[in-house]
């Protein structure tokens, strides 16, 4: 990781240091996606073969997972894993079905009535990685949701392995959540697939899922697309911020990074720190937990475009955090509690030494599809309100538009729109009539 005193660097060598690895490549990556859902759109299931053939080296015949495979999926696993799942599964559940938001109605005036009602979205798509490593968990955090909100249809694709199954894991997360309309198709062509829809995989109305930087440039440009899908939010390459000072432990702050590190190659993580000595002692616990990693090599490559940086104060790193808006954001510092009011943007807040960010990744409860690249600044993660559409109704008894007509008369008088005003006379007329 590069070391950097913030304190001595200028406006523009900040950005510099901040910025994401997936923004120096953006160029490339946007004519590159715009070829993939072009050939997705012309040549539907064929294209999405050849890019499996292509991508993940493997020559499949359906792509829709078979009855036979979902019911193999489950005595792949091992009992821990099922267990773990399922715990994890009831956790998320417990959780966003707390915090779900409730039809209402209300009168805002004698014979006005106005209401909220909710209704799920009617066919949505999900995607769940599994290029460097499957995510079953993912299959939980989108999957619960959906089910919650009451998601009539939910199709799920995920990239297949090079036997042309798909990951057992994902597939008995995905069952446990109520789905098994599921295609072995990854990258940017499933976001393709799901958005224009092919002979296997039916056009959806919003997508959901994080990814690559592939993947967030297709849900992009597949939402700017003529009657394109809705998408949840940009969800791109993971990061994480740790704010730590003096008393932390430098050996989990060591692992929170490196577990951010290993997602992938264009993952990045950030150390602010006030001590030097607690940057000298991470940088230290970094090099040797990185000799015991399996993904050391693609650790690595994050860390090249990570960095560890000297601040004044714990007050100023928030200040440098809630300007960068990360996705994770691990407040290791004593009181921890105390300094959650200064948090003004970030997708999710990990508290104290206790609570390492894997713990949102995978059971907790919280849910880990969150805003990447900045958009935690104007958007939070993903939750059951993410799948449902809240319509208004109005109810108007003639005592009511007696009530607050003449209110939409002026109104309407005043920005010169006289039809709209007419539609309120009229009415009132026929009341005093």
């Amino acid at each position: 990781m590069r070391r950097a005193d913030w304190n001595r660097l200028d406006d523009a060598e900040r950005s510099q240091l901040l910025r994401r690895p997936s923004q120096r490549t953006s160029t490339i990556t946007t004519t590159a996606v715009a070829a993939i859902i072009e050939e997705v759109r012309d040549n539907g299931d064929a294209a999405l073969r050849a890019f499996a053939l292509r991508f993940d080296g493997v020559a499949l015949d359906d792509l829709r997972v078979g009855a036979d495979e979902l019911r193999a999926a489950d005595a792949k696993l091992t009992p821990a894993l099922r267990q773990a799942i399922d715990e994890a599964a009831a956790r998320i559940a417990l959780f966003h079905e707390a915090g779900m938001s409730n039809a209402y109605a209300i009168d805002t005036a004698p014979g006005v009535r106005c209401e909220r009602v909710l209704r799920p979205i009617r066919r949505v798509g999900l995607y769940v990685p599994a290029g460097s490593a499957p995510l079953p968990s993912t299959a939980l955090m989108l999957g619960v949701p959906a089910h919650l909100a009451g998601c009539p249809e939910v199709v799920l694709c995920t990239p297949p392995r090079r036997d042309g199954t798909a990951d057992p894991a994902v597939l008995y997360a995905a069952q446990r959540c109520g789905i098994d309309r599921i295609f072995k198709v990854g990258g940017a062509q499933a976001i393709a697939a799901m958005a224009l829809g092919t002979d296997s995989l039916p056009r959806c109305d919003k997508l959901f899922g994080p990814g690559n930087a592939y993947v967030t440039e297709a849900k992009r440009q597949v939402a700017m697309g003529q009657d394109g899908p809705a998408i949840d939010m940009p969800a791109g390459p993971s990061e994480v911020l740790v704010i730590a000072d003096g008393g932390a432990n430098a050996a989990f702050v060591a692992a929170d990074l490196l577990s951010q590190a290993e997602h992938g190659p264009d993952s990045q993580v950030i150390l602010l720190s006030d001590d030097e000595a607690m940057l000298d002692a991470v940088a230290t616990e970094v090099r040797e937990q990185l000799q015991a990693l399996p993904r050391a090599a693609i650790a690595l490559e994050a860390l090249a475009a990570s960095c560890a940086i000297r601040v004044d104060s714990i007050e100023q790193a928030l200040q440098v955090s809630n300007d960068y808006a990360p996705e994770h954001l691990i407040l290791a510092v004593r009181e921890a509690r105390r300094w959650l009011p200064r948090v003004q943007a970030a997708g999710s807040v990990f508290l104290g030494d206790w609570a390492p960010e894997a713990l949102g990744d995978y059971c907790s409860g919280t849910n880990h599809v969150l805003p990447t690249s900045g958009a935690a600044r104007f958007s939070g993660g993903l939750n059951v309100a993410s799948f449902q559409i809240a319509i208004t109704v109005q109810e108007v008894q003639p005592q009511g538009i007696e009530a607050i007509g003449p209110c939409a008369v002026e109104l309407a008088r005043a920005e010169g729109l006289d039809a709209h005003l007419q539609a309120v006379a009229l009415r009132l007329q026929a009341v005093a009539a």
